[in-house]
């Protein structure tokens, strides 16, 4: 894989970071307690990633996820994702996650049945988890069956899911409404 680069960017929740490659966004990392502990996830997860000025591929996707994260209704359909390093069922699992609009809900359960068998629920979770393109891909719209939070393996856990669904304009509480 070619050398990828990552960037620091601010955002209203905090410096968030994006990586990317020739071929588009290899991942997104949301803000950690401080910058230092952001570029240091983002060591651990991508450690040939050099930091470097965001290319001008990268600074539409930048303006693109601030604008997410500022409450505004942002499609990120444009943005070119590099899916080498992506397991293939997590390629369908992102494909269809990628899909759902911003203010809206699906369960694990949903995916999976659109994938072929709701015996897959776990696995989507499993995919989910390993999501390197938080927002891109947002996995925080993704809800238990029993309309419960689910799980978050973003820096914050749920307490960030349940932030990022706030400023979607999505009713959080222990029971998530579900469009």
């Amino acid at each position: 894989m070619a050398a990828s680069r990552f960037a620091l960017f601010e955002t209203p929740i905090g410096p968030c970071a994006i990586i990317w490659s020739e071929r588009g966004v290899c991942g997104v990392q949301l803000p950690e307690r401080s910058t230092g502990l952001t570029r240091a996830r983002v060591h651990r997860q991508f450690p040939e990633a050099s930091e470097a000025a965001p290319s001008e591929a990268v600074r539409p996707v930048i303006d693109g996820l601030t604008a997410l994260l500022s409450g505004e209704r942002v499609d990120l359909s444009f943005v070119e994702l590099d899916t080498r390093a992506v397991p293939e069922f997590h390629r369908r699992v992102y494909e269809r996650t990628r899909a759902i609009p911003v203010g809206a809900t699906v369960t694990y359960g949903d995916i999976a049945r659109e994938l072929g068998s709701v015996g897959l629920s776990r696995a989507v979770g499993q995919a989910l988890g390993a999501n390197p393109f938080v927002l891109v891909i947002p996995c925080h719209r993704v809800v238990a069956a029993d309309g419960k939070n689910g799980g978050f393996s973003g820096a914050g856990g749920v307490v960030t899911k349940l932030r990022l669904l706030e400023i979607e304009g999505v009713q959080t509480s222990d029971n998530l409404r579900l469009f």
